[in-house]
């Protein structure tokens, strides 16, 4: 058994160690259910692209789009640094 305040230690450990791409790229993997004061919000990018959680189709589309999502994937396997994974521009694609 461990006591309750290692968990959170030994937790952030694994992650800033194997940077699990639901920590670092497509968030929303540990949501509930946001309740009604919250059905506003959009849907994480782990719901649009793995569909089926009850409560996160009442959330509204528009955050992401699956395609989106997938790109930032692809440009977080490439080995860019998390803080250039935001998508860009059509534009800027032509310049890189």
């Amino acid at each position: 058994m461990v006591d309750d305040i290692w968990i959170p230690l030994g937790e952030n450990m694994l992650i800033e160690t194997f940077k699990p791409i639901w920590n670092i790229v497509i968030d929303g993997f540990g949501n509930k259910d946001p309740g009604n004061r919250r059905a506003t919000q959009y849907r994480s990018s782990w719901d649009v692209l793995h569909p089926g959680r009850a409560f996160a189709e009442k959330l509204a589309g528009g955050g992401t789009t699956p395609e989106e999502a997938l790109r930032k994937l692809e440009r977080y396997f490439a080995g860019l640094p998390s803080s250039s994974v935001s998508i860009p521009n059509d534009e800027d694609e032509d310049d890189a």
